[in-house]
């Protein structure tokens, strides 16, 4: 049974609201500066312009959040390595839209190699330097900052059961009731597993790792804790850990944690 998905698009609503605040900042900042050339425009021109641009960025940009997540937990990649690739690739979009609207009213032409190199390499300077920014903000936020390099931290099981009446529970909808077995983590949100069903959770992974209150478990990956006494069996595909839980869940084990759990006795 999933939760209610009300109080989630509210608060993804509200994060959109906030996450266009910004861009539309930055595109007035943008604006005054007058990078790349554009300077020689009128102002008028070059607010309208650079704040359009800001929220057709983040339209494009910002769902790779959703890409480079998958494939971290897929592949166990960086989280770094894995954005410069999907802002290379968003930038392609993004360029043409930039040349169209360049032209606009004006018929279009194709570009030349070199325009088009050179084009890209810009969308792709600005389009890099606020996705660094939005990166920078949310890494450096309580507690996730330092999940994104060392996990280690949160790998110490404690001995209560999964059924403690952890701080985090009170977050949830009550028909979910109190037993937590999994945390995962998609963007800026936490789902948060129950024995009845899931819930998102609007905050870090590690905060909400603090307000589980002694829960058995282990991170098992940036984005993943379990619960040790949901864990119904171990999966090996080659190097691939998988825990797969009581409800059908599978949580990935990431390499660096494969001994740690050997260690623990989960293996």
């Amino acid at each position: 049974m999933n939760a209610p998905a009300k109080s989630p698009r509210n608060r993804i609503a509200r994060k959109i609201v906030i996450d266009l605040s910004i861009m539309t900042a930055i595109g007035v900042v943008l604006a005054f500066i007058g990078p790349f050339g554009s300077f020689a425009e009128p102002l008028t021109y070059r607010l309208v312009s650079w704040v359009v641009f800001a929220w057709i960025g983040y339209a494009i940009y910002s769902p790779m959040g959703w890409f480079v997540d998958r494939f971290h937990v897929a592949l166990d990649l960086p989280n770094q390595a894995l954005w410069v690739v999907g802002v290379a690739v968003a930038t392609i979009p993004m360029t043409a839209i930039v040349w169209v609207m360049g032209f606009l009213p004006r018929t279009v032409r194709m570009p030349t190699l070199d325009e088009a190199l050179t084009s890209y390499f810009y969308v792709f300077i600005v389009g890099g330097g606020v996705t660094a920014l939005f990166y920078m903000i949310e890494s450096r936020g309580p507690g996730e900052g330092a999940g994104l390099t060392d996990v280690a931290v949160s790998l110490q099981p404690t001995s209560k059961p999964s059924t403690v009446n952890a701080r985090l529970v009170d977050r949830l909808p009550p028909e979910l009731g109190t037993e937590i077995i999994a945390l995962e983590m998609e963007d800026h949100y936490v789902r948060v597993h129950t024995a009845l069903g899931n819930e998102l959770v609007l905050m870090r992974m590690r905060d909400a790792i603090a307000e589980l209150d002694g829960i058995d478990g282990l991170q098992v990956h940036r984005s993943w804790w379990v619960a040790r006494g949901a864990v119904s069996d171990v999966q090996r595909e080659g190097r691939n850990v998988r825990l797969a839980l009581d409800t059908g869940v599978e949580a990935p084990v990431s390499r660096a944690n494969v001994q740690v759990l050997k260690d623990a006795g989960w293996i």
